[in-house]
């Protein structure tokens, strides 16, 4: 299986790197993990502030986890189509903080969209007490 997730991923965390393991189990032993990575400029227009590191650290520390096979560049911003045409996944696996939110729009694209392309959108329970946020908010101004 072909797994696909994105994000900003910034100040890999114990969250993080459960989340991509999951991603692996889900893809299998002879599957492929892709992690389409949201560039510095989406993340300070999206969420308001620059990334603690630059999209080539991230995409470095990403790339040498056993879980992840891929690191591709989110070159679409708030339309991730492009990232995840490139990828052609079986599977998007997304934590399950947006299971409340509507991340079909907040990805650019429709359940009538990836039914029509075979693929499959799975939620990833999180582990609770970790994230990046938090971890800024701990570093302080």
């Amino acid at each position: 299986m072909r797994v696909y997730t994105g994000g900003s991923f910034d100040l890999i965390h114990p969250g993080h790197v459960r989340f991509l393991n999951d991603c692996a189990k889900l893809a299998g032993p002879d599957g492929h993990v892709t992690v389409s990575l949201n560039t510095d400029e989406f993340i300070r227009s999206y969420k308001g502030h620059d990334p603690v590191m630059s999209w080539a650290d991230r995409a470095a520390v990403l790339g040498a986890l056993a879980d992840v096979d891929d690191v591709i560049e989110n070159t679409g911003g708030p339309d991730s189509k492009p990232a995840i045409l490139r990828s052609y996944p079986d599977i998007i696996a997304i934590g399950t903080d947006w299971a409340a939110r509507d991340y079909h729009a907040q990805m650019g694209f429709t359940a009538e969209w990836l039914d029509r392309l075979g693929i499959t959108l799975v939620y990833l329970p999180l582990l609770a007490g970790h994230s990046s946020t938090a971890l800024r908010e701990r570093l302080g101004p």
